[in-house]
């Protein structure tokens, strides 16, 4: 599986995933859209899920878009390809870690890897990366999942499965946050 980064350079260079895959040879990084190629484009703005039925229309291609979450606007994802949104995952990543759908462009690519069962490929762009056997290990039963779904609607499903165990865990935050007193008073 090949990955492609389209980098817009807009975020701080030291924490930047996108560089440290070029810089290992786990990606190719472009500066200019046009010269991205065809292939299923990483688009948190799409209208529908990654699943593997996506995998023999991105030709064996992945494309992401590596920008500040600030900027990662729908007009920003003006690539060539089949587009497509990652499903519910949550980041390991130091700077958003727990967080779900906050994943670094390394993440996203891992994460779509893991979906077209390409896990060894996964494991492999992490790598370098500190942090990157724990986010493998923090989605690892919804990557399982979502890589043996045949077609979006199921990966959606599947998704819809986890956002609803989410609510609960979020309405007990906030009733322990609501009446003035951590969570952690009550051990």
């Amino acid at each position: 599986m090949e990955c492609h980064v389209y980098y817009e350079g807009d975020d701080d260079p030291k924490k930047c995933t996108a560089r440290r895959l070029e810089k290992f040879d786990k990606a190719t990084l472009y500066r200019r859209m046009e010269q991205v190629p065809y292939g299923v484009v990483l688009n948190p703005h799409a209208d529908q899920a990654l699943s593997p039925a996506d995998v023999e229309d991105g030709l064996g291609t992945l494309v992401a878009l590596d920008c500040s979450w600030e900027s990662a606007e729908a007009a920003s994802f003006r690539m060539n390809g089949v587009h497509r949104a990652l499903p519910f995952l949550v980041a390991a990543n130091p700077v958003n870690y727990g967080r779900p759908f906050r994943l670094t462009t390394v993440e996203a690519l891992a994460a779509a890897c893991c979906i077209f069962d390409e896990y060894e490929r996964a494991e492999d762009i992490l790598e370098p990366f500190r942090w990157g056997e724990t986010f493998l290990t923090l989605n690892e039963e919804p990557l399982r999942r979502y890589s043996e779904c045949t077609d979006s609607s199921e990966v959606v499903a599947v998704q819809d499965d986890y956002l609803a165990d989410e609510e609960p865990a979020a309405e007990l935050a906030d009733e322990g946050s609501a009446d003035g007193r951590d969570a952690a008073d009550d051990e």
